[in-house]
């Protein structure tokens, strides 16, 4: 051990541990910068309502938009809040310890989704669609009747490639998850600040900050998830070719609707003027022997 290692007070990083948390830090508040700056994701007035579940993500989320809040070009609100979803064993303390320990704005929404979910899927069958489902009820009805204007969910850059792999195995749709969107009934704008930030960075990060992490026992642990197998897929991907994942979301803000096959977002029957031509093909006895 250096000498300087030895100097260090127990408790506290040697210097070259604190450098590195610095240059990390500092990649990631660019990088949601970036990505708030690109999609217009906050503007001046909004009332953010980050949603911390209690993971790597969402405490990283928080901490980041918390360091760039102080020295934003424009003024914007941040409250954190959690839908506990009465799981058993669920440490309650833990986010609202960690919340004052800072100083932020919070709020704990209380609905027993766990039971919802236990009742209604039956035992090893896949949670994870329906907890979603009913925790983004919960959450964006809280957002729209307290007047939030912006939702700050915690997917990162990972989650996005893996959802649009997840629909083109699964869902036969070239679609992801976009870092700005508004939701079908209107009443909610979503934002996704990680969206540029790469989860091993944000594991990093997590560690040397020390977060809180409280584990999901309910859905997490249910290994054969389609989300999962997505997840070593690329996990393989990256040992062999480092930089696949970053070329497959550079994809994703590429996008070449007259390279693709969807009628519906490029006009291929007009193409040369063919469109006052266009005829039905599929009239009854056309294929009929003759």
């Amino acid at each position: 051990m250096s000498a300087v290692a030895d100097d260090v007070p127990a408790g506290v990083a040697p210097p070259e541990d604190k450098r590195e948390q610095n240059k990390l830090a500092k990649r990631l508040r660019r990088q949601v910068g970036q990505a708030i700056m690109d999609y217009n994701m906050i503007v001046d007035g909004d009332r953010v309502m980050v949603c911390l579940s209690g993971g790597k993500d969402s405490y990283t989320m928080l901490d980041v938009l918390l360091q760039l809040q102080a020295k934003a070009p424009v003024k914007f609100s941040i409250t954190a809040v959690n839908l506990d979803q009465k799981q058993p064993g669920f440490p309650e303390h833990v986010l609202p310890e960690y919340l004052q320990s800072i100083g932020v704005d919070w709020h704990i929404i209380e609905q027993d989704t766990y039971s919802v979910v236990k009742r209604v899927i039956p035992e090893g069958k896949t949670m994870c669609s329906l907890c979603s489902r009913l925790r983004r009820g919960a959450l964006y009805s809280y957002a729209a009747e307290h007047g939030y204007t912006k939702i700050a969910l915690g997917h990162h850059k990972d989650d996005i490639v893996a959802t649009f792999f997840l629909n083109l195995f699964h869902g036969g749709k070239l679609a992801a998850m976009p870092p700005k969107l508004q939701s079908d009934d209107g009443r909610n704008v979503l934002i996704r600040p990680l969206a540029y930030c790469r989860e091993r960075d944000i594991a990093e990060y997590a560690t040397l900050k020390g977060f809180p992490i409280i584990p999901c026992n309910l859905c997490g642990s249910q290994e054969q998830l389609q989300r999962k197998q997505v997840r070593r897929m690329m996990d393989a991907w990256e040992k062999e070719h480092p930089a696949r994942i970053e070329q497959v979301f550079a994809s994703l803000t590429n996008v070449a609707p007259s390279q693709l096959a969807d009628p519906k977002l490029f006009d291929f029957a007009g193409l040369g003027g063919d469109a006052a031509a266009r005829t039905d093909w599929l009239m009854p006895g056309a294929d009929a022997a003759p």
